[in-house]
């Protein structure tokens, strides 16, 4: 097994879930938060996560057209993407996974099934 954690890059404008989603996952993860989707293309050039969670109801840049950016590039398309949002409706969940979400998880989430995905994922 690994000593080192895996990262994991949280993109959600809301500073809330931003501090709930890094407590809930920093004792199994390295936890790197974003408030846009802009911070998440900084971030990412010194940064290779093992896994996204992406909000898709953000300003500027929502998580629909940030996971299209990220698919588009060589070195960001394979990172896995879990969207994790409060939009619940069916046909964004079709929407993301035609986009290349390997999970959509709503909120409010269960913990243990997040942690699940993510190793699931990763």
């Amino acid at each position: 097994m690994e000593n080192e954690k895996k990262l994991v890059i949280i993109v959600d404008d809301n500073p809330v879930n931003l501090r709930i989603g890094k407590n809930v996952l920093s004792e199994k993860f390295n936890i790197a938060t974003s408030p846009s989707a802009a911070k998440l293309f900084s971030l990412l050039e010194n940064n290779h996560p093992a896994v996204i969670l992406l909000d898709i109801d953000m300003p500027d840049m929502n998580g629909f057209d940030a996971i299209k950016v990220l698919k588009s590039k060589p070195e960001t398309k394979d990172i896995p993407v879990i969207f994790l949002t409060g939009m619940s409706d069916s046909m964004d969940e079709e929407n993301a996974r035609a986009l290349g979400a390997v999970d959509y998880i709503t909120k409010p989430f269960d913990p243990a099934a997040l942690i699940a995905s993510i190793e699931n994922h990763s």
